[in-house]
């Protein structure tokens, strides 16, 4: 049988000091399993990258590393044993002397474990009576030292006048010892310059000269009347504890807070009162890539502002928001704008920022970008204004690239949700949760802005998009119906115009063809007078080089861009593409049909054909039949020459008819009957 092992009187702990290529470094006492050593290098325990050997022998064994630990580290070694007993005897059992050696063994590695701890600790000398052990009360201690009485017992001491001198070392591997005054001097409190934080003593001078002094500044809890603006500069931080660091305006006539430089960091404060509560802009140095979180601002006229200012080498960009709530605002909750001759404020990030008007009236918006280009980006933002407002978000006339992602807007009137000004350009918004009675997207842009699961009843505008493969279960074409006479212009908003000439001729005028790449458009007539529609373009030379004419009812056109011209792609001449006419006198051929089958029962019937170098007529073939039984002629001449091959036509018997084509240059008869 195996003998037991023994438990030697050896303190179970072991030091080495590495030295670079040593890797087997010994345990002189005994462990019951490998778990029950801890490895530690530099006091940080590791649990990977070695193995043990030696587990249940009396005398120890060995720890081998895979890597030499680094030169001059600290190897301890230690047993580590849970004090707990886990298994019990079985009454009336087998004694086992095993069973019981290994249970005395246990105990009394425990208590080898316990007796190492107390060496480490405080105690009294045997030859002292022990005095008083326990410590003064939490309330009574708090903030103070702990010091000794003239008994020796232990008392709490006023820290005051006390750490001018010791120095301070934090608890941990690595640690470094330093004077306090070095510590104290990481981050200064506006208190350490005056600041009452009473609400009632003015504290202005107080934080600019902290501000002054050091660029990490924190605000503690309390209450601090500014009756001026406080400026941060490049790479200051103005921290506070929270909600209960409150800087409070004397009054709404000037900034709060302005940042004037670049990488400035604000956080945790509450800000009250003020025309703006904070704002950026850069006067000395760009405003760039500052930060703003967890600050609430409460009664401004405008929370939040951006402002471009005027000088296009200090512009307001990437600069980033998260968690500011403004509250009660009288003007704006955000505003980017552009006061001067500066750049637009760009690239500017918001998340979670929200704009509550908490009952209060407001006269402009939630949340308001007035200028402002390429991705200022609007994140988990909620605009929830009073009905006094002009929007929950408003996208101005000079803003353009702006990101809505997740936008929540709410009001108690006609508010629209979301207001793009004429002149915004390529708005983007995805999942608009709409909660004002106003309109969801308010588009005074022309379109010029797409949508994601937003607006209503159209949930989804998409501008200038590719799509590689698309499957459809429904399309629908923007359609345009037309209704007058005289002229009208089409533009590229609409790819499909129904158009009735039911009140008189009229001209379609297509955009000019370098205004509309890659643009289809179809035009088709749909009412049954004789009123001809006449399509041409914009400076340009129409449909496949000259003008297009839809005479008949359903006649119609379906026409391409390519930059540079338009081109008919297909058309259609309807069942009925047939003109009667009945009458005496002159009756001009007007080229919208192919077949005019006239009448000239009453009285004699002059066919006029237009010239032949008109638009409407070079290449086009017509046929004219005279179909009454009477002795009346139909003539066909032509305007301003004598007819088609060079002479007057006669149709005068029922049933002539006569085929004529223009060159360009002539009418010439291609077929006759009579």
């Amino acid at each position: 049988m195996t003998e037991h092992i023994k438990m030697p009187a050896v303190t179970p702990i072991v030091r080495y000091n590495a030295n670079g290529t040593q890797t087997v470094f010994a345990y002189p006492f005994p462990i019951f399993a490998s778990e029950d050593l801890a490895v530690y290098i530099d006091g940080a325990q590791i649990v990977s990258g070695f193995t043990i050997d030696g587990a249940g022998e009396t005398l120890g064994g060995d720890v081998t590393f895979d890597d030499a630990p680094a030169s001059g580290t600290i190897i301890t070694l230690a047993r580590e044993l849970p004090v707990e007993r886990v298994t019990d005897f079985l009454e009336g059992g087998d004694f086992s002397a095993r069973a019981i050696n290994n249970e005395l063994d246990y105990m009394i590695a425990a208590l080898q474990q316990v007796e190492r701890e107390n060496d480490t600790m405080l105690k009294y000398a045997d030859y002292e009576t022990p005095g008083e052990v326990t410590l003064p009360d939490r309330a009574v201690r708090a903030n103070m030292a702990l010091g000794f009485d003239g008994n020796g017992d232990p008392v709490a001491v006023s820290l005051e006048g006390s750490m001018a001198a010791p120095d301070f070392t934090p608890a941990g591997t690595g640690a470094a010892t330093r004077t306090s005054h070095d510590k104290f001097s990481d981050l200064i409190s506006v208190k350490d310059f005056g600041a009452a934080g009473d609400g009632l003593t003015d504290d202005t001078t107080a934080i600019i000269n902290a501000l002054s002094a050091k660029n990490a500044v924190f605000i503690p809890e309390g209450e601090y009347l500014v009756t001026g603006t406080i400026q941060l500069t490049a790479r200051q931080s103005l921290i506070g504890a929270g909600a209960k660091s409150v800087l409070k305006a004397n009054a709404n006539t000037f900034n709060v807070i302005e940042i004037i430089e670049d990488y400035v960091r604000i956080s945790d404060l509450r800000i009250e009162g003020g025309d703006v509560g904070i704002k950026l802009y850069g006067a000395s140095r760009p405003v760039v890539q500052s930060s703003v979180r967890d600050v609430t601002i409460v009664a401004p006229n405008t929370g939040v502002q951006l402002d471009g200012y005027n000088d296009t080498n200090k512009p307001c960009y990437w600069n980033n928001f998260a968690r500011v709530l403004v509250e009660q605002p009288a003007v704006n909750g955000f505003h980017l704008t552009l006061s001067g001759a500066g750049d637009t404020p760009n690239a500017n990030k918001f998340y979670a920022c929200r704009a509550y008007s908490l009952g209060a009236d407001i006269s402009g918006a939630g949340f308001y970008i007035e200028d402002g280009k390429y991705n200022n980006a609007f994140i988990d933002c909620e605009a929830n204004v009073k009905g006094t407002a002009q929007g929950g978000f408003i996208i101005g006339a000079n803003a353009e690239k702006t990101l809505l992602l997740n936008p929540y807007a709410e009001s108690d009137n006609l508010v629209p949700n979301i207001k793009l000004e004429a002149g915004s350009i390529e708005t983007a918004i995805y999942n608009l949760l709409s909660a004002s009675d106003g309109a969801a997207i308010y588009d005074l842009s022309g379109g010029e802005y797409t949508a994601y699961n937003a607006g209503y009843p159209y949930k989804n505008t998409l501008q200038k998009t590719t799509v590689n493969d698309l499957n459809a279960t429904l399309q629908r074409y923007d359609t345009e119906f037309i209704d007058t006479s005289g002229s009208v212009s089409l533009d590229t908003s609409h790819s499909i115009h129904l158009v009735s000439s039911f009140g008189g001729a009229l001209t379609v005028e297509l955009p000019n063809a370098a205004d509309a790449t890659g643009v289809m458009m179809a035009v088709k007539k749909t009412d049954s007078s004789a009123n001809v529609i006449t399509i041409t373009e914009d400076t340009g030379n129409g449909p496949d080089g000259h003008s297009y004419y839809l005479g008949a009812e359903n006649d119609f056109v379906l026409m391409l861009s390519n930059g540079a011209e338009w081109f008919v792609l297909s058309s259609n001449r309807a069942p009925g593409n047939t003109r009667y006419y009945d009458g005496t006198g002159t009756y001009d051929i007007d080229m919208a049909v192919d077949t005019y089958l006239l009448s000239s029962f009453s009285g004699a019937l002059t066919a006029r054909l237009p010239p032949a170098n008109a638009a409407e007529a070079v290449g086009r073939t017509i046929t004219i039949k005279k179909t009454d039984v009477s002795a009346n002629a139909i003539t066909v001449t032509e305007q301003g020459a004598t007819g088609p091959d060079n002479s007057a036509q006669s149709l005068s018997s029922q049933y002539s008819a006569i085929t004529v084509v223009s060159d360009g240059g002539q009418w010439w008869i291609v077929g006759k009957y009579l």
